[in-house]
């Protein structure tokens, strides 16, 4: 299947997009709500956020440059620091453009 990226194609995609971002977002919060929410479900949805930051993360730090690595420790120190994953990715995201920029 094939779909122009040109004209009215490229609309088309971008909700589709939408529309599968919004599924999955509502059936999560769908399926969460026949699971009971304990001590230990609160740990392992905090918890998932940070090794979902630490797979994305570390792929780039090993394959890439400099400012990959950089972005990473920033990220790291940040998440070590204040254990909240937004300030360690705005961290990461600040060291990287700082490095390029000046690099």
């Amino acid at each position: 299947m094939t779909l122009e990226t040109a004209g009215s194609g490229t609309l088309i995609v971008i909700l589709i997009m939408a529309v599968v971002t919004l599924v999955t977002r509502w059936g999560g919060v769908f399926a969460m709500s026949f699971v009971p929410i304990s001590r230990r479900t609160e740990q392992f949805i905090s918890a998932m956020s940070g090794s979902v930051l630490v797979a994305l993360l570390t792929p780039m730090a090993v394959n890439g440059d400099n400012g990959a690595r950089l972005a990473f420790l920033a990220t790291a120190v940040t998440m070590l620091l204040l254990k909240k994953p937004l300030p360690a990715i705005a961290a990461g995201i600040i060291a990287v453009a700082l490095f390029r920029h000046l690099a």
